[in-house]
């Protein structure tokens, strides 16, 4: 195997602790000043312990041209470094709308190259198949 071990030190300090991640079966579509900046039909629903669930779009169904990265950065113990982009759309700009673990731990592999949304940031449809 060429990858590194990289696994998450959340899990080892508390194995406990439950994150899934599985097709979303139906399609996503993320709008802001009333444009898509991305739709999908693949898309993964990654669901952590007590969190609300999130949808997690593939990197190629996501319109990066009105996409921005932000110098915003986190730490997540179980999926890794978060990055941030903000959106820029017609002279209209929110920070932070959307962020993506492009180097995730072991156990989160399935959102590699996958960006999520935030639900008060920017318009989110999640429609079930």
């Amino acid at each position: 195997m060429d990858q590194k071990a990289n696994p998450a030190p959340g899990f080892k300090r508390n194995p406990g602790h439950t994150i899934t991640v599985k097709p979303f079966d139906g399609t996503v579509t993320v709008s802001f000043a009333g444009t898509v900046i991305a739709a999908s039909g693949r898309a993964q629903l990654l669901q952590e312990a007590n969190y609300p669930p999130v949808l997690y779009v593939p990197f190629s169904d996501i319109r990066f041209e009105v996409l921005t990265p932000s110098d915003t950065s986190t730490l997540c113990p179980y999926k890794g470094d978060a990055s941030y982009w903000s959106a820029n759309i017609g002279g209209e700009t929110r920070k932070d709308v959307m962020w993506a673990y492009q180097a995730p731990y072991d156990e989160m592999f399935a959102i590699k190259d996958h960006g999520a949304f935030y639900p008060d940031r920017v318009e989110i449809e999640a429609i079930a198949a």
